[in-house]
């Protein structure tokens, strides 16, 4: 039979206490449990732990030696238990996520502080990087979870998804194709149309999705990050080709973004997880708080 911890923790209390009655009061189980514990241990142990006498109870030689080593790894015991009943009720941990550039800038900020404010005791760390770069932290397992468009993740990753963003034509609003209320493909056929570089995911994506209707989009100009293009488009020099993510901060530059239709094309962001490892109670409750506000993103 293996030593359990009510065993160690019945040795304690007899060894401070002295006494078998005063220990299973400590302990709140009657007498005759303590007792039968400290023989199952003194039987595990193959020692005797107490010299027993009619009016005295004492602790042997063994039983000196053996107190401190035993109330040492009780005492580590009850802090690795006090330490996960921390982490489970979000007392204290740590989520770290990967998220696309403008997702980070415009989606995540206003979650991060809702959830700073019910858990402060948890740290949320937001790494911005690269659409493609998502899925390879989330591999790697540099972050608990990714939140970008799943392109041919692998079967070692999940990908859950969260919203539908749709491709919108940005521009100035002194614009001519700022008149109409729509946009199909083809108006932007004599535009200085803004993109991002060959290689991009979700340029390969736009580009597979119109090539499949006979579109070919070209791009005059070339650059690596969203926000560049949204400077380019207010300094004047064309018209950028992106997601509704940009909305929120196009309209703070006072650009203006028109649907493009025919066909109409959207993407799913989804968030990404590693297939073989379970979220930490923190990452979870991060996680729970996105999908319960998928209305409110998608508003946005």
């Amino acid at each position: 039979m293996a030593v359990t911890l009510r065993q160690l923790r019945a040795f304690i209390a007899v060894a401070r206490e002295e006494s078998f009655t005063r220990a299973a009061d400590k302990l709140g189980l009657s007498q005759s449990s303590v007792s039968g514990l400290i023989t199952e241990l003194e039987n595990n142990l193959g020692m005797r732990l107490f010299d027993r006498h009619t009016r005295m109870l004492s602790t042997t030689g063994a039983g000196l030696e053996l107190l401190p080593a035993v109330e040492k790894a009780v005492a580590d015991i009850d802090s690795v238990i006090d330490s996960s009943n921390e982490l489970r009720m979000l007392g204290r941990g740590r989520v770290s996520i990967a998220v696309s550039s403008i997702q980070a800038a415009l989606l995540l900020p206003r979650f991060v502080k809702t959830f700073r404010s019910d858990y402060p005791g948890v740290q949320v760390k937001l790494l911005d990087v690269s659409e493609h770069e998502v899925p390879e932290m989330v591999r790697s397992g540099n972050v608990d979870f990714g939140v970008g468009t799943e392109f041919d993740i692998g079967l070692d990753l999940t990908a859950l998804p969260l919203i539908m963003d749709e491709f919108v034509a940005v521009m100035r609003s002194d614009d001519p194709l700022a008149r109409m209320a729509e946009l199909n493909w083809r108006d932007l056929s004599d535009s200085v149309v803004i993109g991002p570089l060959k290689g991009n995911p979700v340029r390969e994506y736009l580009d597979n999705a119109l090539a499949r209707e006979g579109i070919s989009l070209v791009r005059t100009h070339e650059v690596y990050l969203p926000l560049t293009m949204l400077g380019m488009v207010e300094a004047g020099l064309g018209v950028s080709v992106m997601s509704t993510a940009v909305n929120r901060l196009a309209r703070a530059l006072d650009l203006v973004t028109r649907p493009l239709i025919n066909p109409l094309i959207r993407r799913e962001v989804s968030l990404i997880f590693r297939a073989d490892r379970s979220l930490s109670p923190s990452a979870q409750s991060f996680r729970d708080l996105l999908f319960s506000s998928r209305a409110e993103i998608m508003d946005s």
